[in-house]
């Protein structure tokens, strides 16, 4: 059962690792709204990285961020989260495959394998964090700014970026979670076995030396 709950737990952290590498690379992270709108000349979309524009005819163009300490507080911060969601990930995996009791990495020491695996399930569980806080935070960014009627810029809508991003941290979440609680269940063939102590059941125990002959309150001749 422990088996099947790893590689559960395996296939849910990778997943969520690429969707985590396709998060951080869609350019849809937010695009421009439409409410309002009467005649579409063109359409805004941005993510951490870049900004970009496309027409009617379908042509595009983007352009890079100039400046990284010129960009708000919270790209930056989504930036910094999403990157270290990344190498959680990676430690992640790497950890689950050697601590995986079906793998024959580092031996077949069970009880630090298992150990090894919880690590695994930790880097899982921040992954999932980092990235939800990532991709949350961006998207609180995002309606405030849509519904202060006192912003004059350019106002936008959550791109798949940021549904990719929400489902990538549930299933790290999830896969974390599933290695955390495959530490803790024990099989029958993973207990350690106790020496037995040999039963004393239908043996009498005397407490009268060996040596010495059990008074008898009749005389021989009350046999014959």
């Amino acid at each position: 059962m422990n088996t099947l709950i790893e590689v559960v737990a395996l296939f849910l952290g990778f997943v969520s690792w690429i969707l985590t590498l396709i998060t951080l690379e869609d350019q849809h992270w937010r695009d421009s709204s439409q409410d309002g709108s009467v005649i579409l000349t063109s359409n805004l979309y941005e993510n951490l990285w870049m900004s970009c524009a496309s027409d009617s005819t379908g042509n595009y163009n983007c352009r890079d961020f100039p400046s990284l300490f010129a960009l708000p507080g919270y790209i930056q911060a989504s930036r910094a989260l999403m990157i270290t969601s990344i190498v959680f990930g990676s430690f992640g995996l790497v950890a689950t495959l050697v601590g995986m009791k079906c793998s024959k990495i580092g031996g077949e020491n069970y009880v630090l394998k298992g150990k090894i695996a919880a690590v695994g399930g930790v880097f899982f569980l921040l992954q999932g964090l980092c990235t939800m806080i990532a991709v949350s935070w961006y998207a609180a960014n995002i309606t405030q700014q849509f519904f202060d009627i006192l912003y004059q810029g350019t106002k936008y809508e959550l791109g798949e970026a940021l549904y990719i991003g929400w489902a990538s941290a549930t299933l790290a979440i999830c896969g974390g979670s599933c290695l955390l609680c495959s530490c803790g269940i024990m099989t029958d063939n993973e207990k350690i076995p106790y020496p037995v102590q040999p039963s004393s059941r239908g043996h009498v125990l005397s407490t009268v030396a060996p040596s010495q002959s059990v008074p008898s309150n009749y005389d021989r001749n009350a046999y014959v």
